[in-house]
């Protein structure tokens, strides 16, 4: 059942409702939530060795927060563990300094994450271009797809059958049913495949030691004062905003997927409280999974609160008394599983030679700006950065020649009228100053700004040039037509920049 709206509390109950008591819905997010921790585990292992903390420590780290998540999240449905962009931030602080620096630097980074939640600065989201969240989700396939070569690359024969058997099952069984996802049916199957038949390819229980059981609270070795802050700050302030950011925009892109809406302050601050506690328990910061979160959504078909609540208690069922188990999955199952996903995360149609021909060169060029940075850099954050700052730079550039001027002189050549149309800013301003013929123009100039704002001082700072170079020519000219805003604006502003 879809979230008519997410920000209201009584409709997200409602929902969560309406599949309990529907076995149809119900069967569907717990199988969703079941096959999406699958497909958690071994990126969530692989970040504790970038990050230089025990594989343990980040999957008790995710289930504390995917549980927590799905209480207070404003996003039903996404998936939010340890991730690789946290992990490649708080790595080189574990270097230099040493992993008991981790616990204050997630404290840190949670309040700033609450405090960017409660200020409502998430509303900032509204501002990243079109052309920026498709390179950013064509990215994000492509690193997907990339992390998940390195498992066939130089390993048994065994495993090129066991990845054509996985990618199969994926790809005929939903012709038959879609009762169980398929990339769960084909894990199992395959998983008992390797058992059955002993053999020997790579599994989850080599990509680090997964002892059964929980550790404790998380101690606090180092002491909280303004050393510790020196050392930290710069690191919780990266792993905050690079959380937020990577979240806010898994958020934006599955209410795009299911035509809801999510709350993003809510889901801010809930991800610093989530953050915060996984600290104490667990040990390290996470954000939402881009990858898991698309399997949960669109091959798991999940659509509330209740598929988090299940991949979180199954991946603790595994962590606490099933590590065995979940340590002999092959790797090569659930490589495939993302792969498919990363194929169909890409959005082939922008990339289509139609699509690219019809749109505007600098839409094109802020894509693909954004998918070649996050794919160098490999961080989404980095990319996502460099293509709305690429996307405001070109957007300037193009409405800075939007201006127009028109001149009109009286019959008698006594006075001259000019019409300005479009918006008046910092790009276009100083193109407004050389469109005047001041030196030809008779003594009486008036200009009318009726279709024209001024938005900021350089606006104002122009047509304060403007009056002094007719003045130097022994003209007066007249600002008429002014909205009421900008009229306002120009009267603070006017004559304070020695024009």
């Amino acid at each position: 059942m879809a979230l008519a709206n997410p920000e209201s509390g009584a409709q997200v109950t409602g929902s969560v409702l309406s599949a309990l008591r529907t076995p149809r819905l119900l069967t569907r997010e717990i199988l969703a939530g079941i096959v999406t921790t699958l497909a958690l585990i071994p990126e969530v292992i692989s970040f504790s060795v970038i990050a230089g903390v025990d594989p343990i420590v980040s999957l008790v780290a995710s289930i504390v927060l995917a549980l927590t998540m799905s209480v207070l999240g404003g996003r039903p449905a996404m998936i939010t563990a340890a991730a690789g962009s946290v992990a490649l931030v708080i790595a080189p602080l574990v270097q230099a300094h040493g992993v008991q620096y981790v616990l204050p630097t997630v404290i840190l980074a949670g309040l700033v994450q609450i405090t960017f939640g409660l200020a409502g600065l998430a509303r900032l989201m509204r501002f990243i271009p079109r052309s920026v969240m498709i390179g950013f989700v064509n990215a994000l396939g492509v690193l997907i797809f990339m992390a998940q070569v390195r498992h066939l690359i130089g390993v048994p024969w065994l495993v090129y059958p066991l990845f054509g058997l996985t990618i199969a099952i994926i790809l005929i069984l939903p012709r038959f049913t879609k009762v169980v996802p398929a990339p769960l049916v084909a894990i199992v199957v395959v998983t008992a495949v390797v058992i059955i038949a002993g053999l020997t390819v790579p599994n989850v229980a080599g990509e680090g030691p997964l002892d059964g059981g929980l550790p404790g609270v998380t101690a606090l070795l180092v002491p909280l004062n303004l050393q510790t802050l020196q050392i930290i700050w710069p690191t919780a302030l990266s792993a905050a905003f690079v959380g937020l950011m990577e979240t806010l925009l898994t958020a934006k892109l599955v209410d795009d997927m299911t035509d809801t809406k999510s709350h993003k302050g809510r889901e801010s601050w809930a991800l610093g409280v989530a953050n915060i506690a996984a600290g104490f328990y667990g040990g390290i910061a996470g954000c939402a999974m881009i990858g898991q979160t698309i399997v949960n959504v669109k091959i798991g078909r999940a659509r509330t609160r209740i598929s988090t609540v299940v991949a979180g208690l199954f991946l603790l069922a595994l962590v606490t008394g099933l590590s065995s188990i979940m340590g002999q999955i092959p790797m090569v199952a659930l490589a495939a599983v993302m792969m498919i996903v990363a194929i169909t995360t890409v959005d082939w149609h922008s990339v289509k030679p139609t699509t690219l021909k019809r749109m505007p060169v600098p839409e094109t060029l802020v894509m693909g700006i954004t998918v070649i940075v996050v794919v160098a850099t490999g961080n989404l954050a980095v990319g996502v950065l460099v293509g709305v700052i690429l996307a405001m730079v070109l957007f300037a550039r193009r409405i800075a020649h939007v201006i127009r001027v028109d001149r009109t002189a009286a019959d008698d050549g006594l006075s001259v009228h000019y019409e300005v149309r479009g918006p008046l800013f910092f790009g276009s301003s100083n193109d407004l100053v050389e469109r005047f013929s001041y030196g030809l123009d008779p003594a009486d100039v008036s200009v009318d700004l009726t279709h024209a704002q001024i938005w900021d001082a350089s606006s104002v700072a122009a047509l304060d040039s403007i009056e002094t170079k007719y003045r130097e020519h022994g003209a007066t000219v007249t600002f008429e037509g002014l909205d009421e805003r900008s009229s306002v604006f120009h009267r603070r502003l006017t004559g304070q920049f020695g024009a």
